[in-house]
């Protein structure tokens, strides 16, 4: 049976970097480091180190879910403090330059971002179907914005609902509800997708939404371990269109 209304998470399900943040750690200390440091000292030998103890720093800052919240409204900040942490009393980088190595992270990455080739394609018929749309990300306005601008999505969706202006995110129930009673519709007729577990399948579930899983490595296959149940995994967003 066919939806009244889909929400759509944005980041790794309509738009993505494409590349694990390490390619962009890697490539934010070469490039500062040769337009800030290169005439005065040899080129980091222990690079891979470096960016493997940012990967660590990173997946340690994530892993707390208030951390998470508060860092995902201030990403700039939140950058700073990984590469910060995992720097630690490295005197090769000083304050100035950590911030202009994370600072050129989070424009590396916004730089690289594409549209999935199938995004819009499937958008467009599920608005030709008469479904009504809606986009829910967590994250502050601006960034968030930026994304939604650079691919011209806001004009695909009834309603466009951002973390840091509604005051509320996912996975938290209020953030569904504000949606669905935007659009007019009940949770039993409402699609959620998204590639994150927890804020597109477990969350949506416990309203009674149909919670559909986008694998964004593609393998259409749960990670090892997960005990969440989507009501469907799709692979690429067109099959959206096929069901």
């Amino acid at each position: 049976m066919r939806p009244k209304a889909i929400l759509f998470d944005l980041d790794d399900t309509l738009i993505s970097p494409h590349h694990h943040r390490t390619i962009f750690w890697l490539q934010a200390i070469s490039e500062i480091w040769k337009e800030k440091i290169e005439k005065s000292r040899p080129f980091p030998n222990d690079i891979q180190n470096l960016v493997k103890k940012i990967d660590h720093s990173a997946q340690d800052f994530w892993s707390e879910p208030d951390r998470h919240k508060t860092g995902r409204l201030d990403i700039r900040t939140a950058r700073f403090k990984i590469f910060d942490a995992a720097m630690g009393s490295d005197l090769r980088f000083d304050q100035n330059i950590r911030w202009l190595i994370a600072d050129k992270c989070g424009a590396l990455m916004f730089e690289s971002t594409t549209i999935f080739p199938d995004a819009i394609s499937t958008l467009k018929g599920l608005r030709a179907e008469g479904i009504k749309l809606a986009l829910v990300t967590n994250g502050s306005s601006k960034p968030q914005r930026a994304k939604i601008q650079k691919f011209s999505l806001e004009q695909y969706f009834l309603h466009v609902q951002v973390e840091g202006e509604a005051g509320v995110g996912k996975p938290e129930l209020e953030a569904y509800k504000i949606a669905m009673n935007t659009l007019g519709v009940h949770a039993n007729e409402t699609w959620m997708v998204g590639d994150n577990i927890e804020w597109e399948v477990v969350a949506p579930q416990k309203l009674g939404i149909f919670s559909i899983w986008r694998d964004p490595r593609g393998y259409g296959l749960l990670p090892e371990g997960s005990t969440a149940k989507p009501d469907r995994i799709i692979t690429n967003l067109a099959e959206l269109k096929n069901h």
